[in-house]
């Protein structure tokens, strides 16, 4: 017979209890666990009925966790750390060139200077398995937390995270949003006010992704109306494709822009007063002591310092 300990922090226990936590939707939550409602319903309940108290309780039709629940979610979140903390040493005693990296992209990020790193890694470091997931900001976060994931690349400063104590950051490049458009009356700006750019129709990408929410915050900063959306797209090359081929403007990051300049009737410019930010790895704590993540990364920057990064990007496009 299982002991109270076991029942209560099982693996699936634990699972099940963290993403309705995160979700506070016994729909969602099934949903993404790949298990029905009733079975996640039903696992809840006992690990209630095991600790003795009701985790969570209903306002209306939203759940919210109670003080009990607050508890478990506290101590949960310890036995995570805990348990990557002893992963992270035991892999601190591993080789250098052996061994695998698993690397979060924000699907909003140009791929093309990181699929060529990854291309010469293999070639001088063919032990070392890398791979690449591209995911939204919800799921990097989620994935970086559970220790599925060595390495993000994103972008910062990233308001949404409020702890930040677990994580450490390495910057790539400093970025600039361009404002993309196919107005000639405007094609000899290189400043655009923010209340300039409304007139047409946009295609963004999507709520929740981090340029997004970098606009909105710049247009409200600036107590201008947001431009109305008339489409969405994960990946830069899907919204400047859709731009040029419906003249709706958008907003794509500089180093997405590079090597682009000759695309008919379809001007940039800077957003007035910019808006910029970090393009970073983000890892835990104590990750960039792992033999094979603290080489990769020496390996990106030799890699960088022989042609930086927009260089590389330049380059790569005119192949």
């Amino acid at each position: 017979m299982k002991t109270k300990q076991e029942s209560i922090f099982s693996s699936k226990t634990l699972t099940y209890f963290l993403q309705l936590a995160e979700t506070m939707n016994y729909t969602q939550a099934a949903q993404i666990l790949g298990i029905t409602q009733p079975a996640l319903t039903q696992q809840i309940k006992k690990l209630e009925r095991t600790v003795g108290a009701p985790l969570f309780y209903s306002v209306g039709k939203k759940l919210r966790l109670s003080d009990a629940g607050y508890t478990m979610l506290d101590a949960t979140h310890k036995i995570y750390g805990i348990l990557n903390q002893a992963t992270d040493e035991i892999q601190q005693a591993t080789s250098a060139t052996q061994g695998e990296i698993n690397i979060g992209l924000l699907a909003s990020i140009e791929d093309a200077v990181f699929e060529d790193f990854a291309i010469l890694s293999y070639q001088n470091n063919p032990d070392i398995k890398i791979s690449f997931h591209m995911l939204t900001r919800k799921e990097i976060w989620e994935q970086l937390e559970n220790n599925r994931i060595d390495l993000a690349i994103m972008y910062l400063p990233d308001d949404s995270i409020k702890n930040w104590k677990p994580y450490e950051s390495k910057k790539i490049i400093t970025d600039d949003l361009l404002f993309i458009h196919h107005d000639e009356q405007l094609a000899k700006k290189r400043r655009i006010k923010f209340k300039d750019t409304t007139a047409n129709d946009w295609a963004l990408y999507p709520d929740g992704y981090y340029l997004n929410q970098a606009l909105h915050e710049a247009y409200k900063n600036q107590l201008a109306d947001f431009p109305k959306g008339v489409a969405n797209f994960t990946t830069p090359t899907q919204l400047l494709h859709f731009s040029m081929q419906t003249q709706v403007s958008t907003a794509l990051p500089n180093s997405f822009m590079v090597g682009q300049d000759d695309l008919p009737n379809t001007w940039t410019a800077h957003f007035d007063p910019n808006i910029r930010c970090d393009l970073a790895f983000v890892f835990r704590k104590g990750k960039a002591e792992i033999p094979r993540i603290s080489h990769f990364l020496a390996q990106f920057d030799r890699y960088l310092h022989t042609d930086d990064y927009i260089s590389r990007l330049k380059q790569l496009r005119n192949k």
